[in-house]
């Protein structure tokens, strides 16, 4: 078991992780300090998909979450994120499946989502601990999924927060959530460098068009989503 710490402008979070969980990196953070700034009330329900470690879960009940639920498909993501929200003080409904089968009903005030986003070759394992990050030849096998979803998981008023990769096409999950009657826009970019899954991707990344030879960095981007009242 290993621990992750992290310090933002206006918190300090620790949190454990068994091995198999996906690591808090760059795209965890920066939803993360795009939560601390999008002026979302407290009080409301939220939710936290591909909770992981359940840093999201931890940081919507710190900015006023009244109740907060993480979903998973990993089992030891599940275990981990009950773990850290015990050590934060934070009360979770913690469920393991997919989030179409397992919220179909619910509505939320608050949405964050960190999906799995990384293009890979058709031929590319999506087991084992590559589902948190194996996302299809586009990277878009759950963003498409999620951008149908949400309409139905938010209630009226509420907001969600997606990160992904700029490799993904971002216009096309905008046009996805607004074609979903939601009000859509990108609040938060940043470049950061490949991590060891992308590096090993490069070349094949390369080949299917996705970046320029050499590249060695991508933009994240946050998009927010809005439902009217």
């Amino acid at each position: 078991m290993s621990r992750a710490t992290w310090t933002g402008e206006r918190e300090r979070m620790t949190l454990v992780r068994i091995p198999g969980v996906y690591r808090p990196q760059h795209d965890t953070w920066l939803l993360i300090q795009a939560l601390s700034q999008s002026g979302i009330p407290p009080g409301g329900r939220a939710l936290d998909i591909g909770t992981g470690t359940g840093a999201l879960a931890v940081a919507a009940a710190r900015y006023g979450a009244r109740s907060v639920t993480a979903v998973d498909i990993s089992r030891r993501a599940v275990v981990t994120t009950r773990v850290n929200c015990r050590l934060h003080g934070v009360p979770v409904r913690a469920v393991r499946g997919d989030f179409e089968a397992r919220l179909t009903g619910e509505r939320f005030d608050l949405v964050l989502a960190n999906p799995p986003y990384v293009p890979a070759p058709r031929t590319a394992s999506g087991r084992g601990t590559a589902r948190s990050w194996h996302a299809g030849d586009r990277g878009r096998a759950v963003l498409d999924r999620l951008c149908a979803m949400l309409p139905h998981l938010l209630a009226p008023g509420g907001s969600a927060l997606i990160v992904h990769s700029g490799l993904c096409d971002p216009d096309t999950t905008l046009a996805q959530l607004r074609d979903g009657a939601l009000e859509a826009t990108v609040v938060t970019r940043a470049p950061v460098p490949f991590g060891p899954v992308m590096r090993e991707l490069a070349p094949w990344l390369v080949t299917a068009g996705l970046i320029e030879p050499g590249q060695n960095r991508e933009d994240l981007v946050v998009i927010r989503a809005d439902k009217p009242v």
